[in-house]
């Protein structure tokens, strides 16, 4: 059994952490990973190459005085995530939550009704998301800095 070491804080480093643990369980041939917490705080998950697009939309069509959140305008939990994670690096063991740990805020979700006014909207899917962030992170682990 890998066990996690806390709770995903902001979203980059949940899809590492959570890439890495359960790409290092299914690498030891672990029967099962324990998360931190019971999985059900909810998170935004962004890629970077839709925050790229919405910043340059914003460039060419937004001159307001107000700041613009960029987001997807979408939350999945935690458990969704790490399910969704675990399937894209293979790993077939157990998923368990431990709820002695903390779970962290219940929810982090952006209001993007001012982006989606300015007629932008997140245009790559959550499993898309995961797929091609956890492929860059494979590509990249020795270049990586713990």
């Amino acid at each position: 059994m890998l066990e996690t070491t806390s709770t995903p804080a902001p979203p980059l480093v949940s899809m590492r952490h959570f890439s890495r643990s359960f790409g290092d369980a299914e690498a030891a041939g672990a029967a099962s990973v324990t998360n931190w917490g019971t999985g059900t705080p909810r998170r935004e998950f962004l890629h970077v190459d839709d925050m790229a697009s919405a910043c340059l939309h914003l460039l060419e069509h937004y001159d307001g005085p107000e700041q613009v959140n960029v987001g997807t305008g979408r939350d999945v939990t935690i458990r969704e995530i790490a399910e969704a994670i675990a399937e894209v690096v293979g790993f077939t063991g157990a998923t368990q939550w431990d709820a002695s740990k903390p779970d962290g805020t219940p929810q982090k979700l952006l209001d993007v009704s001012k982006l989606a006014a300015a007629g932008w909207t997140s245009s790559i899917g959550l499993e898309d998301r995961l797929r091609s962030t956890v492929e860059w992170y494979r590509a990249q682990a020795g270049a990586l800095r713990e």
